[in-house]
Order: structure tokens, then sequence, then C-alpha cells
């Protein structure tokens, strides 16, 4: 499923769609990605102040991953 993702609230909406689809609950989740429960939570409000390298640990964990396009690229 590829998103684009715009706002620190679409990665927190991607996290969470995905976490449920994996049947995890948000301690699982925070558990397994080496990361806190509350910033799992704030993770998944949207929190624009998240810090980056917990967010692509998070995503890492979910199988999830981000390509980044410059400007002018697109999608293959």
């Amino acid at each position: 499923m590829a998103k684009r993702i715009k706002t620190p609230a679409d990665i927190g909406a991607l996290v969470r769609i995905v976490r449920k689809e994996q049947n995890l609950r948000q301690d699982e989740l925070a558990g397994v990605a080496g990361v806190g429960l509350r910033f799992i939570v704030d993770l998944e409000a949207g929190k624009p102040t998240a810090q980056i390298g917990k967010v692509l640990q998070v995503l890492q964990t979910l199988g999830c991953s981000i390509d980044i396009l410059a400007p002018g690229e697109r999608r293959k």
C-alpha cells in the first residue's frame, strides 16, 4: 500500500492502520520497536516533534519503508 505522506498526522495514521492490521496493541508495538508506549501514542496522534530516528525504527518494525522523491522525480 503506497501512501503519500504530507504531515506528521499522515505518518501517525499509517502507523495505526498497519499496527492494527498486524493485530498489535500499542504497548506491544512499543516493546518490539524498542520505544516507549508514550512515543507510540504520540506518534499515532501525529505529534510533529517526534524524533525521526524513533519514527524510522517503528516504521521498520512494522515492515514499512520510506521513499523520498527529489523534485521532478516520479514513482516507478
